[in-house]
């Protein structure tokens, strides 16, 4: 049974056991959250589409880390002017371990 859920903007297919890292969420480590906005349920060729989400549908999941993706860099140029700007950026996230999926 798969479930597609949405949290920090974006939207996720997850399953039973699968560790996903999504937008940084205020949880300690080892805390267990539940995200109500389901979108679909998928079992096997079953498909349960909700409009806009499947009613009475949960994904339980527990937060197994915090951290920080890979740096991403810009590097602004103007050719012929003198101008040049380094940038970083680390975008913070918090790790998941889905567990049951009810619907």
């Amino acid at each position: 049974m798969y479930a597609v859920i949405k949290t920090g903007g974006k939207q996720y297919r997850v399953a039973s056991g699968d560790k996903i890292k999504v937008e940084q969420i205020a949880a300690d480590i080892g805390q267990e959250i539940t995200f109500d906005q389901v979108l679909a349920l998928g079992n096997g060729g079953d498909l349960k589409v909700g409009v806009p989400l499947v009613s009475g549908a949960t994904v339980k999941a527990t937060v197994v880390a915090h951290g920080k993706h890979e740096k991403v860099r810009i590097f602004k140029l103007r050719r012929r002017k003198h101008y040049q700007k380094h940038q970083g950026h680390r975008q913070q996230f918090t790790e998941l371990q889905i567990g049951a999926i009810a619907g």
